[in-house]
């Protein structure tokens, strides 16, 4: 076996060992979250009226791996950051391992915050309205199911989505892009986002707006962001003596 392949195949065990640390993480984040999942699962319908129905057995079980999935990736995700960081550090220099490592706490709390917005804010705003639409025309009537679905369709990809900030201006950092493309990327990034908040939400125009508005001053946020990391960079430089 010649130095390349040895190369590749202490690469791919290296893969191999993050992947496995990083799904032994994600096992145990979900059995400790599932000790507490009846808790966690009362503490999100504490506001409702009336307790959710059931349509089969199977329906709880389903619900709870649920939940707790969702707890599960929030508790991984800053711990698979550190194990990519790990497999990428030899290929990086001194600076852009510090760079990269210091954006890792970053992820987990935007992830939550993303969460937090989605469920406080956005969820019931968007459940008022469409529970509104109704009035007293129909009988209101929720299955564990559906309420949960429509949860998640709503909070969980904010919570990938408010990660945006802290993965433009990393990148920024090491130089991969800078505000300036984030700029002219401004049309064809607004329509993904677009496209994003259509795919997410129930089929109304204004569900489709107040989740487009929040995505938007989002982008436009890490526009912000990116140029203020990208000034700092530029200051840092050395400049060039021409005499």
């Amino acid at each position: 076996m010649d130095q390349s392949q040895m190369n590749v195949v202490e690469h791919l065990g290296e893969l191999r060992k993050r992947i496995i640390i990083t799904g032994i993480a994600f096992v145990l984040s979900f059995v400790v979250a599932f000790m507490f999942v009846q808790d966690i699962y009362q503490f999100l319908v504490k506001d409702l009226d009336s307790k959710l129905a059931l349509l089969g057995p199977g329906d709880i079980i389903w619900i709870y791996m649920l939940i707790t999935g969702v707890i599960a990736i929030a508790v991984t995700i800053p711990i698979a950051a550190f194990q990519i960081w790990k497999f990428v550090k030899p290929a990086l220099t001194k600076s852009e391992q510090n760079i990269s490592l210091a954006f890792i706490p970053s992820l987990f709390f935007l992830f939550i915050f993303g969460l937090t917005f989605g469920y406080l804010i956005l969820f019931p705003i968007v459940l008022s309205f469409l529970t509104g639409l109704a009035g007293d025309q129909f009988e209101t009537f929720f299955t564990a199911d559906k309420y949960f679905k429509f949860m998640l369709n709503l909070t969980l990809p904010f919570g990938f989505l408010f990660e945006m900030p802290a993965v433009l201006m990393f990148l920024t950092k090491l130089g991969i892009i800078n505000p300036h493309k984030l700029v002219k990327m401004r049309k064809i990034s607004y329509f993904l986002l677009i496209i994003v908040s259509i795919l997410i939400t129930p089929p109304d125009f204004i569900s489709d707006i107040l989740v487009i508005i929040p995505l938007l001053l989002l982008y436009e946020l890490s526009v912000t962001l990116s140029k203020i990391v990208y000034r700092k960079k530029r200051a840092l430089e050395p400049t060039v003596d021409l005499n």
